[in-house]
C-alpha cells in the first residue's frame, strides 16, 4: 500500500475513534459510537497489515484469526456482571504488549548496531530497516520511549491482574498494605530510574562486563521491579475506590500504546494511546472529585493510611414481605429506583424494566438515580438500564436528583451500599467520609433489596439500614421484584 493511502487512512481512522470517544458521552449516540470505533479499528489493522507488506504476512493472519476467536468466545460467555473484571483483564494485554515490543525492539537493534559495527551488507526488512536509518540521537530518543513503554506496561500489566482478581473475587477486596508501604514503591521506582539511565546512555551497572551490564538485562529487570509497582500499588487499593481504579489503569493501557507506537514509528497508535490515556485520566479525575477522593492518592495506593468508623449505630434491621413493599409502591405517587451491583449480579435489570413500566402505566412518576460510581465500572448502571430499555430520559445523575429526595414516597434500592451511605455525611472517621452519596434517607420510605445483612464490597457497615424510615427487603434482586410485579396495579 503506498504511503499516501495509509497516511490517509490512519487519518480517517483516527477521526472515527475520536467520533466514537464523544459518542459514547450519551447513552442514545452510544450504539453509533461503538460502531464508529469498529469500523476504524478495522480500517487501522488492515492498512498497518498492508503498509508492513508481505512479510510474515500468513504468520500474523494466523494470530488475528485465533485473536478474532478468542475475542467471539470470551464475549459470548461474559455476562455483563463480568464486564468490569473483563475490562481490566483486557488491559493487562496492553500492558503485556508494551512490554514485549519494548524488549524485542531492543533486541532487534542490538542485531543491527552489530551488524552495521561489522560492515555487514545484509539487507535489512520490517522494523530492523528502520532502525538501520537512525541517527545517533534518534536511536537514543528510541531507547527513551522503549524504557517508558516496557516501565508504564509492566505496571499496567501485574495492576490490572490485581484489579481482575479483586473484582472477580479471587483477591479480599480489602485494602491490603505491607511493611515498607509506600517506601517499597518508591525504592522500586528509583531503581526502575537507575536501570533506565543505565539503559539509555548505554553503561553497565557494576561494570559492563558484568550480570546488569547488558541492555537486555536491565530492561527486563526495570518490567520486573515496575511489575512490583504495579501489583502493589493496586493491593494497597480497597474495593471503594476499585471503579477509580479501573478507570486509571485505562490511563495506563493509553499511555503504554503510545509509547509503543513511538517505538514502532506508527503515528495512529501514538494518537489512540493519547486518546485512551488522557480519556482515561479524566474520567478517573471526575470519579476522584465524585468520591471525595484525592487523585494522586488513588493512583499512589491509597496514600495517607485508612480510617476507622467512629459513629455508634444504633437500632435494628427491619425486614418487611413483598405484600408490604407492593401496598406502598400503589399507595405512592413518586417513585426514585437507585440500582448498583446487586441489580447486576442478579441480573434484574429486565424485571426492573418491567416494574418501571407497570408504575408508571399506574401514573406514579418513577425515576432513577445514578451515582458516578455505582456498581464496579464508569456507566455500569446505564448500560444495564439501556440494555432493559429503560427511558433514557428517567434515568438521572446524582447531581440533577438528589434534592428530590425529601420529596419522595418511596426509594428502591437495589444491591446498593456505598452509594447510599450516610456515614459519609455523619462520620468523619468513616473510610467514605466526604464522599457525596444519594441522600436516599430523605424520602418518606426507603426499601432496600438485599441478599442479606452483611456489608457491601468494600465492607463498610451501612447506618441506612438502621432507619426508622428503611425496611429490607431481603432476597435475590430478581425473584423478589417479580415477586413485586403481580401485586401491583
Amino acid at each position: 500500500m503506498e504511503i499516501g493511502l495509509t497516511t490517509a487512512t490512519y487519518v480517517v481512522a483516527a477521526i472515527l475513534f475520536i467520533l466514537s470517544l464523544g459518542g459514547l458521552s450519551g447513552q442514545e449516540s452510544a450504539k453509533r459510537a461503538v460502531w464508529y470505533g469498529i469500523v476504524g479499528m478495522a480500517l487501522a489493522v488492515l492498512a498497518t497489515l498492508f503498509a508492513a507488506g508481505p512479510v510474515n504476512l500468513h504468520i500474523t493472519a494466523v494470530m488475528i484469526a485465533f485473536g478474532a476467536l478468542a475475542g467471539w468466545y470470551v464475549a459470548n460467555r461474559v455476562q455483563m456482571t463480568e464486564m468490569p473484571q473483563l475490562v481490566a483483564a483486557l488491559h493487562s494485554f496492553v500492558g503485556l504488549a508494551a512490554v514485549f515490543i519494548g524488549i524485542n525492539a531492543e533486541i532487534t537493534l542490538t542485531d543491527v548496531l552489530a551488524a552495521k559495527a561489522s560492515g555487514a551488507t545484509e539487507t535489512f526488512t520490517g522494523f530492523a530497516a528502520v532502525l538501520a536509518h537512525k541517527s545517533p540521537a534518534e536511536i537514543a530518543v528510541l531507547k527513551i520511549e522503549v524504557f517508558l513503554g516496557i516501565f508504564i506496561g509492566a505496571v499496567t500489566f501485574t495492576g490490572s491482574i490485581v484489579a481482575f482478581g479483586k473484582l472477580a473475587g479471587k483477591i479480599d477486596g480489602k485494602a491490603k498494605k505491607y511493611p515498607g508501604g509506600h517506601a517499597l514503591n518508591a525504592a522500586a521506582a528509583l531503581i526502575c530510574l537507575a536501570f533506565g539511565a543505565a539503559y539509555c546512555m548505554g553503561v553497565g551497572i557494576l561494570g559492563a562486563d558484568g550480570i546488569l551490564g547488558s541492555s537486555f538485562t536491565q530492561l527486563v529487570l526495570v518490567s520486573l521491579f515496575a511489575g512490583f509497582i504495579g501489583w502493589h500499588l493496586i493491593m494497597g487499593i480497597g474495593g471503594a475506590d476499585m471503579p477509580v481504579v479501573v478507570s486509571m489503569l485505562n490511563s495506563y493501557s493509553g499511555w503504554a500504546a503510545a509509547a509503543i507506537g513511538f517505538t514502532l514509528g506508527n503515528d495512529l497508535l501514538i494518537v489512540t494511546g493519547a486518546l485512551v490515556g488522557s480519556s482515561g485520566a479524566i474520567l478517573s479525575y471526575i470519579m476522584c472529585k465524585a468520591m471525595n477522593r484525592s487523585f494522586i492518592s488513588v493512583i499512589l495506593g491509597g496514600f495517607g493510611g485508612p480510617q476507622q468508623l467512629t459513629m455508634q449505630i444504633e437500632g435494628e434491621q427491619l425486614a418487611i414481605d413483598s405484600d408490604g413493599v407492593a401496598a406502598a409502591l400503589n399507595d405512592a405517587e413518586s417513585v426514585i429506583i437507585v440500582p448498583g451491583y446487586g441489580m447486576a449480579v442478579s441480573q434484574a435489570q429486565q424485571s426492573v424494566s418491567e416494574l418501571t413500566r407497570k408504575l408508571r402505566a399506574a401514573g406514579k412518576v418513577v425515576r432513577f438515580a445514578i451515582h458516578p460510581v455505582a456498581g464496579r465500572l464508569p456507566g455500569h448502571m446505564n448500560v444495564l438500564l439501556a440494555e432493559a430499555k429503560v427511558p433514557y430520559d428517567i434515568v438521572l445523575e446524582m447531581d440533577e436528583i438528589n434534592e428530590d429526595f425529601p420529596n419522595t414516597d418511596v426509594v428502591i434500592v437495589i444491591g446498593s451500599n456505598d452509594i447510599v451511605n450516610p456515614a459519609a455525611q455523619d462520620d468523619p472517621g468513616s473510610p467514605i467520609a466526604g464522599m457525596p452519596v444519594l441522600e436516599v434517607w430523605k424520602a418518606k420510605t426507603v426499601f432496600v433489596s438485599k441478599r442479606g445483612q452483611g456489608t457491601g464490597y468494600s465492607g463498610i457497615e451501612n447506618p441506612l439500614f438502621f432507619k426508622e424510615n428503611t425496611r429490607m427487603f431481603y432476597g435475590d434482586a430478581k425473584k423478589s421484584i417479580d415477586q413485586l410485579l403481580p401485586m401491583l396495579g
